[in-house]
């Protein structure tokens, strides 16, 4: 079962940092050593995971509740326009192509949809979702993701078993330093 979490927004329907001070941590992430507000939600491990609604790289909105029954890897990324997230984003579309259709891939970030679909082309990236939060910044604050001040989502792994439920979490602490891929491949390997 995904179940969805409230997000304070504005008229536009996009969210507003003011409306969510009390759902503020420091201390996961840092830019460069300094230290980085999220703002959000805190997902904790065995939680539901939220459902949320992104934009692929065509325009369509993607719900996670479309991939139920498949065990789900969402990764988030300050900007695909950046080397660290380049080569995340790549290593982890190699490793959907190894863990074939069992397991779906996503990469979040608040890069427009048309960002992201020329990174795609360029890069030859196939065999994941590039996902785009730049509407209304409704999963990062949904997931606790969101940078405050910069309008970013914290470079994180969040991986999802067949039923709904947070199994992983990674907060990467420095964002300009990749993730523990091993650590998040163990994961998954334990789900399918």
């Amino acid at each position: 079962m995904i179940t969805e979490l409230p997000v304070e927004t504005d008229s536009t329907g996009s969210f507003n940092e003011e409306d969510n001070t009390m759902n503020e941590r420091t201390g996961i992430v840092e830019m460069k050593g300094k230290p980085l507000t999220l703002i959000g939600s805190e997902i904790k491990v065995g939680d539901m995971a939220p459902d949320f609604e992104a934009m692929d790289n065509s325009l369509q909105p993607i719900k996670l509740s479309s991939f139920k029954g498949k065990v789900v890897v969402v990764s988030t990324v300050p900007s695909l326009d950046t080397q660290i997230c380049d080569i995340e984003t790549k290593q982890f579309s190699e490793q959907a192509r190894k863990l074939g259709d069992d397991v779906v891939f996503l990469t979040m970030s608040m890069d427009l949809p048309f960002a992201q679909k020329r990174w795609s082309e360029e890069a030859g990236v196939k065999n994941i979702h590039l996902l785009s939060d730049h509407r209304d910044g409704k999963f990062g604050m949904s997931y606790g993701v969101l940078i405050k001040g910069l309008r970013l989502l914290a470079r994180t792994i969040f991986v999802i078993d067949v039923d709904g439920k947070v199994q992983y979490i990674q907060y990467v602490k420095e964002t300009g330093s990749e993730p523990d891929y091993d650590e998040v491949l163990e994961s998954v390997g334990k789900l399918i």
